[in-house]
């Protein structure tokens, strides 16, 4: 005889089948205009080779900007004698105007600006117009140095004066940092850009202001020592507050030391005690400095923080166990694990490439201990309470960022902030075991889970023919040594995983194409897409969310508003 079905279970059941009735209306036309122009403005890319997009609006900002540089440059540029286009005004012209953009450009570099408190957009957001300004004017200047060659042959008797040598230096050390802030570069060889970067934009700074000091101009140089020093104090503040243990502010805080843990042979598990004062919102990220492990002891790397700041969930404790025990909650709840990570620690997921991640490896293989400053958090955190449908897309470690970010929007149903129905979590792995990774949270996240809210957990192993069969084989062998006996644990752990509800393990690639039109057909009003993976993932899920999914047509019959946040691997 059958069970009867749990109310839990007739929920997820009703969101399961629930078909919402969509008709057209002339009333979504606003709606349906903003999500053409997501769709055209950030959707629509140009791919050059296997790890490089840009979306239509980078290109037109990139265009115009050139465009207005290069207009202004060689407009009213006739000479008294009436000769057009005179060399020597438009050289000198366009030297004077690629130094005007060096403090916007410096800004837009560092990770505390002014542009960033402004507008709300995040540094890294930011930082592609960074690097466009800089290379535009770098093309700017080499123009203004050819022009100078032509109409001054013989600059040779010059050299000798200190304005044209600190002109040259400025150049030789820019065209280095060019070269090495290419993609390839920068996410090949991380460290030699950070050293590089460092020292070439100080020398050519202060080059520049020799150069054109005697111009005149110097006084669009020396902003850019006031931003990047103002930028360095707020950091070096940031990293006293966050860090004060080290500083003996605060007797018996003990440390911020760093447990590593080697989950795979190219993912590293970083886990800290969380400071009572240490608080972030979901996806975003922190620059972790380990004199230790780094080769300068002021180096930092950014990575974006896995856990979730769980002070938000325990607070609410109180109201929800009846004996008013916050930490007889907190063991319901979060298990009777004090080590529990994603809810009480900072937890980082770091990829194993070279240079200062190989030599973390190093330290995580031994199950060692590194000292680390943290500095952050930094990024914007997505407000996803409006959506009626948040789905989540993850490639291995970028479950760092789909991870919190999931568990909020639990968190925000729990509390009423959020009327969102229906959450999706699909995670791509290369390897079964790496459900370990994050199985606890998981389990957690569906016993906090409302019965009101639908839950889709759904993991693919590309690693594997079938996933769920090494799972049980892995079970079955376990039952003949000690070891075993641990590995037996691990799989019923997982077990447990696979069997919750709304969880489902699949062998292969996903279809994100189908995965995500099948999420637009049966949702009403909207949805968010967030995804954080390779460019391969990144460029999947734009194309699956483009037209006709969100074109007009499908908004004015209905059809639900998609919003995509997108949170790419790498640096810069």
């Amino acid at each position: 005889m059958r069970s009867p079905l749990s109310g839990a279970d007739i929920s997820a059941l009703v969101h399961e089948n629930n078909t919402y009735p969509k008709q057209f209306s002339l009333r979504r036309i606003p709606l349906a205009i903003i999500n053409f122009y997501r769709v055209v403005a950030f959707r629509w890319t140009i791919e050059i080779g296997q790890s490089y997009t840009l979306n239509i609006a980078e290109v037109f900002v990139t265009v115009a900007y050139i465009a207005l540089l290069l207009i202004h440059a060689f407009i009213n540029t006739t000479s008294v004698e009436g000769q057009k286009l005179d060399m020597i005004y438009w050289c000198n012209r366009i030297a004077m105007l690629a130094a005007s953009q060096f403090p916007i450009i410096t800004a837009l570099g560092t990770k505390n600006n002014i542009v960033s408190l402004v507008t709300g957009i995040s540094y890294d957001r930011l930082n592609y117009i960074h690097r466009m300004m800089a290379r535009t004017c770098f093309m700017l200047l080499w123009v203004h140095a050819a022009g100078e060659i032509v109409s001054f042959p013989n600059f040779q008797k010059t050299l000798s004066e200190d304005w044209l040598r600190g002109g040259i230096t400025a150049m030789v050390a820019f065209s280095i940092l060019i070269i090495v802030s290419l993609r390839p570069v920068r996410t090949g060889a991380y460290e030699v850009f950070f050293f590089i970067h460092f020292l070439g934009v100080g020398i050519f700074l202060v080059g520049g202001y020799f150069h054109t000091k005697g111009a005149h101009g110097s006084y669009w140089i020396w902003p850019s020592f006031v931003f990047w020093a103002f930028d360095r104090f707020i950091r070096v503040i940031r990293l006293v507050v966050f860090n004060h243990s080290y500083f003996g502010f605060k007797s018996g805080s003990g440390t911020m030391d760093a447990t590593t843990e080697l989950l795979s042979k190219d993912v590293v598990r970083l886990r800290l005690r969380r400071p009572p004062h240490f608080h972030w919102s979901p996806g975003q990220t922190a620059y972790l400095i380990m004199p230790s492990v780094s080769t300068l002891p002021f180096e930092a790397h950014p990575f974006t923080i896995a856990s979730f700041d769980s002070s938000g969930l325990l607070s609410a404790a109180k109201t929800e166990d009846k004996s008013g025990s916050v930490e007889n909650y907190e063991t319901q709840v979060l298990g009777s694990n004090a080590n529990t990570p994603f809810w009480k620690e900072l937890v980082f997921l770091v990829n194993v490439h070279g240079g200062f991640t190989k030599r973390l490896k190093e330290v995580a293989a031994a199950k060692g201990e590194v000292k680390v400053f943290v500095d952050g958090p930094y990024g914007p955190s997505p407000d996803l309470d409006s959506y009626d449908t948040s789905v989540f897309v993850a490639g291995g470690s970028g479950v760092s960022y789909t991870l919190p970010v999931f568990l909020s929007v639990i968190e925000s149903v729990r509390k009423g902030r959020s009327s969102c129905k229906r959450v999706v979590f699909i995670w791509s792995i290369r390897d079964a075991e790496y459900i370990q990774w994050i199985e606890e949270a998981l389990i957690k996240a569906i016993q906090l889970s409302p019965p009101s809210l639908a839950l889709s957990i759904r993991i693919f192993d590309t690693g594997f023919p079938s996933a769920k069969q090494s799972l049980e084989e892995d079970s079955s062998l376990s039952n003949s040594t000690e070891k075993g006996s641990v590995e037996q644990a691990e799989t019923r752990k997982s077990s447990m995983l696979l069997s919750s509800r709304g969880v489902r393990m699949e062998s292969g690639r996903p279809d994100l194409d189908a995965l995500l039109k099948e999420e637009v057909s049966r949702t009403s009003g909207s949805m968010s897409v967030s995804v954080c993976g390779s460019q391969g993932i990144a460029r999947a899920v734009r194309h699956a969310l483009r037209f006709p999914v969100s074109g007009p047509s499908n908004i004015l019959n209905g059809g639900p508003s998609v919003t995509l946040y997108v949170e790419s691997f790498g640096y810069a």
